[in-house]
């Protein structure tokens, strides 16, 4: 089967800093480094080495023919990521010492996607397939009604979130991941609770708390792993592509989300994004502190 994911594709430009600056405040990094990046190619990377096929659906400028060939080396499939006229999507990443981070996006090249290839691309799936995207990139509704008719397993991941965006996406959703903060913001723009919603299986994850998945008939937890964070970037982003290829390989649910857990404490004691992503196997053999 393969993962279908119409997502970002990014330059990440990171900076470590003593801790976040606040408003008007100058403040010198200890480092910086740039690398691959966008929760496309973060969940892509992810998925890829988690022992999926996957095909990023995206774009880039004339100055990202770099990324969509790390894409390529990674194993991920790039036929379907266009090479536009227009600058690649970046990010600013400012990261402390704890870990936590402050991140500055410029769209780019990733607003700029052919609803015309999404389709074309879409069409040489089959039934039981996976469809994701998030909220950085256009055509994010249509392209997940086109997913929903074709039979695709279809899943949003809610960020940057935006209730508008999720509740235009709900009535072709079988999978929604989103975090705390942004469950409670849903609830509060719909007016009912998580549970109410009808989306088959939903996964808010809780930070340092673990995980909760919601299905049709089960609400469970899940654990965190401890380990010492150098950088959550990226974290979530990695455990929806572990999550998504478990199921795509065939794994339940509960095993997919136990993988994806594990796959995301491993990433955040990593400082970068998508050239970081730990493969299968290195997840497989950790077990944190």
């Amino acid at each position: 089967m393969t993962i279908f994911n119409l997502g970002s594709i990014n330059a990440d430009h990171v900076y470590c800093v003593p801790h976040l600056p606040g408003p008007g405040e100058t403040l010198a990094a200890t480092s910086m480094q740039t690398g691959l990046g966008g929760k496309g190619a973060n969940m892509s990377v992810a998925a890829a080495r988690a022992g999926s096929h996957v095909a990023q659906i995206g774009a880039v400028g004339r100055d990202g023919l770099w990324a969509k060939n790390r894409l390529l080396e990674y194993g991920i499939d790039t036929r379907h990521i266009a090479e536009l006229d227009v600058p690649t999507g970046h990010a600013i990443i400012t990261v402390d010492d704890a870990g936590e981070n402050v991140i500055t996006l410029f769209s780019g090249a990733n607003h700029q996607i052919s609803e015309d290839s999404i389709a074309r691309v879409l069409s040489s799936g089959s039934t039981g397939d996976t469809f994701v995207t998030q909220n950085e990139t256009n055509a994010q509704v249509i392209a997940a009604k086109m997913g929903s008719k074709l039979g695709f397993r279809v899943c949003y991941a809610a960020a940057p979130f935006d209730a508008n965006a999720v509740k235009e996406m709900l009535p072709y959703l079988d999978f929604l991941i989103l975090n705390a903060v942004e469950a409670q913001q849903l609830e509060t723009a719909l007016g009912v609770s998580i549970e109410e919603l009808e989306v088959a299986d939903i996964v808010i994850t809780l930070g340092a708390k673990g995980a909760r998945w919601i299905g049709r008939e089960i609400d469970q937890s899940f654990d965190a792993i401890k380990v010492d964070p150098i950088d959550t970037t990226g974290a979530g982003d990695t455990f929806t592509g572990y999550v998504l290829a478990g199921l795509d390989r065939g794994l339940t649910m509960g095993q997919s989300i136990s993988l994806a857990m594990r796959a995301a404490a491993l990433m955040v004691t990593r400082m970068g994004t998508a050239d970081v992503i730990p493969d299968l196997k290195e997840v497989e053999e950790f077990s944190g502190l």
